[in-house]
C-alpha cells in the first residue's frame, strides 16, 4: 500500500495553518498517538499577500506557492490541503504542478453544509474568495442562495478584522468579524459560512454567539483529511 502522508501548504497565515493541523488532530478518532494522521507542514508565511494580488496592489502569490508546494511533494505528500481560503484562486495552477491531488476547501464545506435547498446562507470571504465565486456557485447548485457583504461592510468590518487577526489581536478582530455576522443574519442568513481563515479564530477569542450557526471550512477541510485518513487506516488493517 502507497504511504499516507497529508501535506499542508500554510503561512497564509501562520495562525490559520495550526488551527487546521488542530483540528485534523480533533476530527481523528484516536486512542494513541501512532493512531494520528501523519502531517507535514509548509508553514512559511514568505508569501506575497493574496489579498492584495488579486485587487491589482502587490504581486502574485504563485511563485512562492508552487516553490511550497514542490517541498510538499519533495517529502512526498500524498494527499495535500491548502490551509487558506483566497489562496484557492490559484488552486488550478496548484493541482496541474502537483504529483499528489489537492482537497477543495469549497468542496469539503459543502459535505458540511448540506442541506440547504430554499436556504440564505451567508458568506464572510475576502473580496478575492467572493469574487471567484467557488461556494455561490457550489451553494446555488444545491438550491441555496448566497448572502454577501455589502461593501462598505467588508470596508469597516471585515479587512480591518481580518488583518487585526494576523497581527494577533484575535479580540479585536473577533468583535470586528462578529459585527459583520450579525448584519449578515439580521439580513436573512440562517447559517454563515466562515470562509477566511482567520474568521474561526477570531470569533472563537470573544466567545461570539454567531459561532453556533457558522459553517467552518478549516474544520471542513479536516474532517476531509481525517475521513481519508481513516479509510487509508481500515485498508491497511485489513490487508
Amino acid at each position: 500500500m502507497s504511504p499516507f502522508l497529508l501535506g499542508i501548504l500554510g503561512g497564509m497565515g501562520p495562525l490559520a495553518t495550526v488551527d487546521l493541523m488542530q483540528k485534523i488532530i480533533q476530527e481523528t478518532p484516536a486512542q494513541r498517538d501512532q493512531e494520528h494522521a501523519p502531517v507535514v507542514a509548509w508553514n512559511v508565511p514568505q508569501i506575497a499577500d493574496r489579498q492584495q494580488a488579486l485587487a491589482g496592489l502587490g504581486p502574485s502569490p504563485l511563485p512562492d506557492l508552487l516553490y511550497g508546494l514542490a517541498q510538499l511533494n519533495r517529502a512526498g505528500a500524498s494527499h495535500i490541503l491548502i490551509a487558506c481560503n483566497t489562496a484557492h484562486h490559484w488552486y488550478a495552477a496548484l493541482a496541474a504542478a502537483s504529483r499528489a491531488p489537492l482537497l477543495h476547501i469549497a468542496d469539503a464545506t459543502m459535505d458540511s453544509l448540506r442541506p440547504v435547498q430554499g436556504e440564505r446562507i451567508g458568506l464572510i470571504a475576502t473580496q478575492g474568495t467572493l469574487d471567484a465565486g467557488w461556494f455561490q456557485q457550489r451553494i446555488t447548485a444545491l438550491g441555496g442562495q448566497t448572502l454577501a457583504p455589502l461593501p462598505e461592510e467588508m470596508r469597516a468590518w471585515f479587512v480591518p478584522g481580518c488583518y487585526a487577526v494576523k497581527r494577533g489581536e484575535l479580540r479585536k478582530g473577533g468583535e470586528l468579524l462578529s459585527l459583520l455576522a450579525a448584519s449578515l443574519t439580521e439580513r436573512g442568513a440562517g447559517r454563515l459560512i466562515l470562509a477566511c481563515t482567520e474568521v474561526p479564530p477570531a470569533l472563537a477569542a470573544i466567545d461570539s454567539p454567531w459561532q453556533s450557526i457558522g459553517i467552518d471550512p478549516t474544520r471542513a477541510l479536516a474532517r476531509a483529511a481525517a475521513r481519508l485518513w481513516r479509510d487509508h487506516r481500515d485498508r491497511a488493517a485489513m490487508a
